[in-house]
């Protein structure tokens, strides 16, 4: 678990360009279960890959025209059931 004062900037840069956190397994169903169109979820980090071109490229990929109708996060090493029940989803494709 990291600290709130650590990761709160880093949730920041997805929240403050629409993204949705999501923080239980039970908030990733109801969104994934019952949504139509397209969802990006991304998983969100304190790592450097994160800041470094995640985010970063992430954002930038918003300035497309064509884009997903819904945009979600889970923070990891934080919100430990929302992420598992991510990868759930995500499977067969391993965390890399």
């Amino acid at each position: 678990m990291y600290p709130d004062q650590i990761v709160a900037p880093m949730r920041a840069d997805l929240t403050n360009v629409g993204f949705q956190e999501l923080k239980s397994a039970a908030e990733v169903d109801a969104v994934l279960q019952n949504h139509t169109g397209t969802t990006l979820v991304v998983i969100n980090s304190v790592c450097g890959c994160a800041a470094g071109a995640a985010r970063p490229g992430i954002i930038q990929s918003l300035e497309h025209t064509h884009k997903p109708s819904q945009l979600t996060t889970v923070f990891a090493g934080v919100d430990v059931e929302a992420v598992k029940k991510v990868r759930q989803y995500l499977l067969p494709y391993p965390p890399s």
